[in-house]
Protein backbone atom coordinates (compact mmCIF):
# COMPACT_ATOMS: atom_id res chain seq x y z
CA UNK A 1 0.00 0.00 0.00
CA UNK A 2 1.32 3.22 -1.40
CA UNK A 3 0.38 6.84 0.49
CA UNK A 4 1.91 10.09 0.42
CA UNK A 5 3.22 12.47 3.41
CA UNK A 6 2.17 15.80 1.38
CA UNK A 7 -0.12 14.18 -1.28
CA UNK A 8 -1.09 17.91 -2.14
CA UNK A 9 3.07 18.75 -3.66
CA UNK A 10 1.56 15.99 -6.18
CA UNK A 11 -0.58 18.82 -7.73
CA UNK A 12 3.22 20.15 -9.29
CA UNK A 13 2.62 17.48 -12.08
CA UNK A 14 0.02 19.51 -13.38
CA UNK A 15 2.03 21.68 -14.94
CA UNK A 16 3.63 18.60 -17.29
CA UNK A 17 1.68 19.41 -19.84
CA UNK A 18 2.44 23.31 -20.17
CA UNK A 19 5.78 22.52 -20.33
CA UNK A 20 5.76 20.15 -23.06
CA UNK A 21 3.20 22.43 -24.88
CA UNK A 22 5.88 25.17 -23.98
CA UNK A 23 8.54 23.16 -26.14
CA UNK A 24 6.45 22.37 -28.99
CA UNK A 25 5.90 26.00 -29.60
CA UNK A 26 9.12 26.63 -29.17
CA UNK A 27 10.34 23.80 -31.47
CA UNK A 28 8.04 25.22 -34.27
CA UNK A 29 9.48 28.82 -33.70
CA UNK A 30 12.84 27.57 -33.88
CA UNK A 31 11.71 25.72 -37.84
CA UNK A 32 10.17 28.83 -38.52
CA UNK A 33 13.07 30.64 -37.80
CA UNK A 34 15.27 28.32 -39.73
CA UNK A 35 13.01 28.85 -42.94
CA UNK A 36 13.21 32.39 -42.72
CA UNK A 37 16.75 32.32 -42.65
CA UNK A 38 17.04 30.13 -46.57
CA UNK A 39 16.88 26.33 -47.39
CA UNK A 40 16.66 24.17 -44.82
CA UNK A 41 19.20 21.70 -46.71
CA UNK A 42 21.65 24.33 -46.95
CA UNK A 43 21.59 25.55 -43.57
CA UNK A 44 22.04 21.57 -42.44
CA UNK A 45 25.15 21.78 -44.23
CA UNK A 46 26.11 24.96 -42.63
CA UNK A 47 25.76 23.71 -39.49
CA UNK A 48 27.02 20.00 -39.56
CA UNK A 49 27.39 19.29 -36.20
CA UNK A 50 23.64 20.52 -34.87
CA UNK A 51 21.76 17.80 -33.93
CA UNK A 52 17.64 17.66 -34.52
CA UNK A 53 17.01 14.58 -31.99
CA UNK A 54 19.04 15.13 -29.18
CA UNK A 55 17.04 18.30 -27.52
CA UNK A 56 13.78 16.23 -27.85
CA UNK A 57 16.00 13.70 -25.98
CA UNK A 58 17.35 16.27 -23.19
CA UNK A 59 13.49 17.67 -22.86
CA UNK A 60 12.06 14.29 -22.10
CA UNK A 61 14.87 13.27 -19.63
CA UNK A 62 14.55 16.50 -17.75
CA UNK A 63 10.97 16.13 -18.03
CA UNK A 64 10.93 12.47 -16.64
CA UNK A 65 13.62 14.34 -13.81
CA UNK A 66 10.58 16.50 -12.70
CA UNK A 67 8.18 14.18 -12.49
CA UNK A 68 10.34 11.92 -10.07
CA UNK A 69 11.49 14.81 -8.58
CA UNK A 70 7.82 15.86 -7.95
CA UNK A 71 6.90 12.49 -6.54
CA UNK A 72 10.02 12.40 -4.25
CA UNK A 73 9.22 15.47 -2.88
CA UNK A 74 5.41 14.20 -1.82
CA UNK A 75 7.18 11.28 0.22
CA UNK A 76 5.72 8.17 -1.05
CA UNK A 77 5.43 5.85 1.95
CA UNK A 78 5.19 1.66 1.43
CA UNK A 79 2.90 -0.04 3.88
CA UNK A 80 4.93 -3.15 4.56
CA UNK A 81 2.26 -5.27 6.67
CA UNK A 82 -2.00 -5.45 7.01
CA UNK A 83 -2.95 -5.15 10.45
CA UNK A 84 -6.14 -4.95 12.33
CA UNK A 85 -6.60 -1.52 14.31
CA UNK A 86 -9.06 -0.79 16.65
CA UNK A 87 -10.08 2.67 17.09
CA UNK A 88 -12.56 4.78 19.31
CA UNK A 89 -15.17 6.94 16.75
CA UNK A 90 -18.42 7.72 14.52
CA UNK A 91 -18.83 7.67 11.47
CA UNK A 92 -19.64 11.08 9.50
CA UNK A 93 -21.05 12.37 5.99
CA UNK A 94 -20.30 15.72 5.05
CA UNK A 95 -23.16 16.94 2.82
CA UNK A 96 -22.25 20.23 0.40
CA UNK A 97 -24.13 21.87 -1.35
CA UNK A 98 -22.25 22.84 -4.30
CA UNK A 99 -25.12 24.80 -6.17
CA UNK A 100 -25.11 28.36 -7.81
CA UNK A 101 -26.58 30.32 -4.93
CA UNK A 102 -23.35 29.31 -2.64
CA UNK A 103 -21.20 31.76 -4.99
CA UNK A 104 -23.22 34.33 -3.08
CA UNK A 105 -20.85 36.61 -1.33
CA UNK A 106 -23.09 37.83 2.31
CA UNK A 107 -20.78 35.24 3.54
CA UNK A 108 -16.93 36.14 2.70
CA UNK A 109 -15.41 35.28 0.72
CA UNK A 110 -18.22 33.47 -0.83
CA UNK A 111 -21.33 30.72 0.87
CA UNK A 112 -19.05 28.03 -1.11
CA UNK A 113 -15.50 28.58 0.53
CA UNK A 114 -16.77 29.24 3.69
CA UNK A 115 -18.86 25.78 3.66
CA UNK A 116 -15.36 24.23 2.78
CA UNK A 117 -12.84 26.28 5.42
CA UNK A 118 -15.63 25.01 7.55
CA UNK A 119 -14.91 21.20 6.71
CA UNK A 120 -11.53 21.74 6.25
CA UNK A 121 -11.80 22.46 10.60
CA UNK A 122 -13.55 20.07 11.23
CA UNK A 123 -11.41 17.34 9.72
CA UNK A 124 -8.59 18.92 11.57
CA UNK A 125 -10.34 18.06 14.69
CA UNK A 126 -11.28 14.38 14.03
CA UNK A 127 -9.60 11.62 16.03
CA UNK A 128 -10.67 8.08 14.92
CA UNK A 129 -13.76 9.22 13.26
CA UNK A 130 -14.54 7.93 9.57
CA UNK A 131 -15.45 10.58 7.28
CA UNK A 132 -17.28 11.03 3.83
CA UNK A 133 -18.10 13.39 1.35
CA UNK A 134 -20.99 13.99 -1.03
CA UNK A 135 -21.74 16.75 -2.90
CA UNK A 136 -25.24 17.53 -4.39
CA UNK A 137 -26.70 20.60 -6.35
CA UNK A 138 -30.16 19.36 -8.89
CA UNK A 139 -28.57 15.88 -7.89
CA UNK A 140 -26.19 14.17 -5.54
CA UNK A 141 -22.84 12.41 -5.95
CA UNK A 142 -20.87 10.78 -3.33
CA UNK A 143 -17.05 12.60 -3.61
CA UNK A 144 -15.46 10.25 -1.37
CA UNK A 145 -16.64 7.11 1.16
CA UNK A 146 -16.64 6.73 4.36
CA UNK A 147 -12.10 6.75 5.21
CA UNK A 148 -10.14 7.36 8.35
CA UNK A 149 -7.56 8.94 5.47
CA UNK A 150 -8.05 12.68 6.59
CA UNK A 151 -5.40 13.88 3.71
CA UNK A 152 -7.13 12.08 0.77
CA UNK A 153 -10.47 14.06 2.31
CA UNK A 154 -8.86 17.35 2.33
CA UNK A 155 -7.56 16.39 -0.96
CA UNK A 156 -11.11 16.00 -2.52
CA UNK A 157 -12.68 18.56 -0.78
CA UNK A 158 -9.56 20.97 -2.50
CA UNK A 159 -11.30 20.52 -6.04
CA UNK A 160 -14.68 21.29 -5.08
CA UNK A 161 -16.70 23.54 -6.82
CA UNK A 162 -19.98 24.70 -8.64
CA UNK A 163 -18.68 23.75 -12.43
CA UNK A 164 -17.50 19.83 -10.66
CA UNK A 165 -21.60 18.84 -10.96
CA UNK A 166 -23.46 18.99 -14.43
CA UNK A 167 -27.19 19.78 -12.87
CA UNK A 168 -28.06 22.64 -10.71
CA UNK A 169 -30.85 22.95 -8.34
CA UNK A 170 -30.73 22.07 -4.59
CA UNK A 171 -32.01 18.47 -3.79
CA UNK A 172 -31.39 18.37 -0.73
CA UNK A 173 -33.26 15.52 0.31
CA UNK A 174 -31.47 13.15 -2.27
CA UNK A 175 -28.29 14.19 -0.83
CA UNK A 176 -28.85 12.81 2.63
CA UNK A 177 -30.79 9.88 1.27
CA UNK A 178 -27.28 9.25 -0.74
CA UNK A 179 -26.00 9.92 2.76
CA UNK A 180 -28.13 7.12 4.79
CA UNK A 181 -27.54 4.81 1.91
CA UNK A 182 -24.18 4.75 2.34
CA UNK A 183 -23.14 3.90 5.29
CA UNK A 184 -22.47 0.45 5.79
CA UNK A 185 -23.75 -2.08 8.38
CA UNK A 186 -21.43 -1.34 11.42
CA UNK A 187 -22.39 -0.86 14.45
CA UNK A 188 -20.93 2.63 14.55
CA UNK A 189 -22.95 5.77 15.67
CA UNK A 190 -23.75 8.04 12.93
CA UNK A 191 -23.84 11.55 11.99
CA UNK A 192 -25.15 13.37 8.54
CA UNK A 193 -23.61 17.44 8.95
CA UNK A 194 -25.76 18.90 5.79
CA UNK A 195 -23.77 22.24 4.78
CA UNK A 196 -26.35 24.52 2.40
CA UNK A 197 -28.17 27.78 2.13
CA UNK A 198 -31.45 25.73 1.90
CA UNK A 199 -33.32 26.65 -0.64
CA UNK A 200 -34.79 23.22 -1.71
CA UNK A 201 -36.33 23.30 -5.07
CA UNK A 202 -36.38 19.56 -5.76
CA UNK A 203 -37.64 16.97 -3.03
CA UNK A 204 -38.70 16.93 0.72
CA UNK A 205 -35.65 16.76 2.65
CA UNK A 206 -37.35 17.02 5.58
CA UNK A 207 -38.78 13.59 4.99
CA UNK A 208 -35.41 12.12 4.58
CA UNK A 209 -33.96 13.21 7.26
CA UNK A 210 -36.94 11.78 9.14
CA UNK A 211 -36.22 8.52 7.55
CA UNK A 212 -32.64 9.04 8.51
CA UNK A 213 -32.96 9.20 12.30
CA UNK A 214 -35.53 6.21 12.22
CA UNK A 215 -31.95 4.51 11.32
CA UNK A 216 -30.49 5.88 14.16
CA UNK A 217 -28.66 8.42 11.85
CA UNK A 218 -28.83 11.89 13.65
CA UNK A 219 -29.17 14.95 10.87
CA UNK A 220 -26.85 18.56 11.83
CA UNK A 221 -27.61 21.42 9.64
CA UNK A 222 -25.30 24.28 8.95
CA UNK A 223 -27.06 26.80 7.43
CA UNK A 224 -24.44 28.88 4.77
CA UNK A 225 -25.35 32.44 4.10
CA UNK A 226 -27.64 35.71 5.88
CA UNK A 227 -31.56 36.18 5.80
CA UNK A 228 -30.97 38.95 3.95
CA UNK A 229 -29.82 37.42 1.11
CA UNK A 230 -27.32 38.26 -1.54
CA UNK A 231 -27.18 38.13 -5.72
CA UNK A 232 -25.63 35.13 -7.41
CA UNK A 233 -22.43 36.22 -9.17
CA UNK A 234 -22.12 35.48 -12.79
CA UNK A 235 -18.39 34.13 -14.00
CA UNK A 236 -17.12 33.84 -17.89
CA UNK A 237 -14.92 30.74 -18.88
CA UNK A 238 -11.94 32.77 -17.21
CA UNK A 239 -12.66 33.16 -13.92
CA UNK A 240 -14.26 36.80 -14.51
CA UNK A 241 -17.16 38.10 -13.51
CA UNK A 242 -19.76 39.50 -15.67
CA UNK A 243 -22.65 40.21 -13.93
CA UNK A 244 -25.51 38.60 -11.77
CA UNK A 245 -28.01 36.13 -11.89
CA UNK A 246 -31.21 37.45 -13.45
CA UNK A 247 -34.88 36.14 -13.74
CA UNK A 248 -36.96 35.92 -17.20
CA UNK A 249 -38.19 39.15 -16.14
CA UNK A 250 -34.55 40.91 -16.34
CA UNK A 251 -34.47 41.08 -12.65
CA UNK A 252 -31.55 40.25 -10.11
CA UNK A 253 -32.22 37.26 -8.25
CA UNK A 254 -31.33 37.19 -4.71
CA UNK A 255 -31.03 34.40 -2.67
CA UNK A 256 -31.66 33.88 0.80
CA UNK A 257 -30.64 31.37 3.83
CA UNK A 258 -33.70 29.34 4.59
CA UNK A 259 -33.44 28.90 8.21
CA UNK A 260 -37.10 27.39 8.68
CA UNK A 261 -36.24 24.38 6.30
CA UNK A 262 -33.28 23.78 8.43
CA UNK A 263 -34.54 24.14 11.43
CA UNK A 264 -36.93 21.36 10.13
CA UNK A 265 -34.75 19.20 8.48
CA UNK A 266 -32.37 19.03 11.70
CA UNK A 267 -35.36 18.76 14.30
CA UNK A 268 -36.25 15.68 11.91
CA UNK A 269 -33.01 14.37 11.82
CA UNK A 270 -32.79 14.41 15.61
CA UNK A 271 -29.50 17.17 15.06
CA UNK A 272 -29.08 20.46 15.32
CA UNK A 273 -29.38 23.79 13.81
CA UNK A 274 -26.72 26.67 13.54
CA UNK A 275 -25.82 29.39 11.37
CA UNK A 276 -22.83 30.87 9.70
CA UNK A 277 -22.09 34.38 9.44
CA UNK A 278 -18.78 36.70 8.63
CA UNK A 279 -17.22 35.77 11.63
CA UNK A 280 -17.88 31.99 12.43
CA UNK A 281 -18.95 29.04 10.05
CA UNK A 282 -21.33 27.77 13.36
CA UNK A 283 -18.61 24.58 13.38
CA UNK A 284 -17.60 24.70 16.85
CA UNK A 285 -21.71 24.04 18.30
CA UNK A 286 -22.05 21.29 15.47
CA UNK A 287 -18.83 19.92 16.59
CA UNK A 288 -20.08 19.86 20.22
CA UNK A 289 -23.30 18.11 19.51
CA UNK A 290 -21.26 15.57 17.30
CA UNK A 291 -18.74 14.83 19.74
CA UNK A 292 -22.03 14.17 22.67
CA UNK A 293 -22.45 10.99 20.24
CA UNK A 294 -21.04 8.15 21.99
CA UNK A 295 -18.08 6.89 20.38
CA UNK A 296 -17.90 2.93 19.72
CA UNK A 297 -14.83 0.76 18.65
CA UNK A 298 -14.01 0.57 15.33
CA UNK A 299 -12.24 -2.38 14.05
CA UNK A 300 -10.54 -1.28 10.78
CA UNK A 301 -7.65 -3.11 8.56
CA UNK A 302 -4.83 -0.78 7.38
CA UNK A 303 -1.33 -1.13 6.60
CA UNK A 304 1.60 -0.24 9.46
CA UNK A 305 5.10 -0.03 9.36
CA UNK A 306 4.89 2.08 6.63
CA UNK A 307 8.86 3.07 5.05
CA UNK A 308 10.10 5.87 2.94
CA UNK A 309 10.51 5.87 0.17
CA UNK A 310 11.19 9.10 -1.24
CA UNK A 311 15.12 8.71 -1.48
CA UNK A 312 15.07 5.89 -4.68
CA UNK A 313 12.53 8.91 -6.67
CA UNK A 314 15.13 11.40 -6.03
CA UNK A 315 18.13 9.25 -6.31
CA UNK A 316 16.70 8.68 -9.84
CA UNK A 317 15.76 12.53 -11.07
CA UNK A 318 19.23 13.37 -10.08
CA UNK A 319 20.42 10.82 -12.14
CA UNK A 320 18.35 11.96 -14.92
CA UNK A 321 19.65 15.32 -15.10
CA UNK A 322 22.83 14.21 -14.91
CA UNK A 323 22.55 12.05 -17.98
CA UNK A 324 20.80 15.29 -19.64
CA UNK A 325 23.43 17.45 -18.85
CA UNK A 326 26.07 14.87 -20.39
CA UNK A 327 24.47 14.82 -23.71
CA UNK A 328 25.83 17.35 -25.84
CA UNK A 329 23.26 19.36 -28.43
CA UNK A 330 25.84 18.16 -31.04
CA UNK A 331 25.95 15.13 -32.75
CA UNK A 332 27.63 12.49 -32.39
CA UNK A 333 31.07 11.79 -34.28
CA UNK A 334 30.16 8.36 -35.51
CA UNK A 335 26.56 9.56 -36.65
CA UNK A 336 27.84 12.29 -38.62
CA UNK A 337 30.00 9.36 -40.57
CA UNK A 338 27.15 7.09 -41.45
CA UNK A 339 25.99 10.60 -42.63
CA UNK A 340 26.31 9.33 -46.38
CA UNK A 341 23.77 11.86 -47.75
CA UNK A 342 25.33 14.51 -46.67
CA UNK A 343 27.89 14.75 -49.27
Amino acid sequence: MIRFAHIELLYALLAVPLFILIFWLYKNWKHRAKKRLGDESVIRTLMPNASTGKPGMKFFLTILAYIFLVIGIADPQIGSKLEKVKREGIDIFLVLDVSNSMLAEDIKPNRLERAKMAISNLIDKLEGDRIGIIIFAGRAYKQLPLTTDYSAARLFLSVVDTKIVPTQGTAIGAAIKMATESFDNSQHNKAIVVITDGENHEDNAVDAAKAAAEKGIKVFTIGMGLPDGAPIPMYNNYGTQIGFKKDRQGKTVITKLDESMLRQIAAAGNGSYVRANNTTTGLKKIFNDISKIQKKEIETKQFTNYRHRFQVYLFIAVLLLILEILISNRRSAWVRKLDIFGK
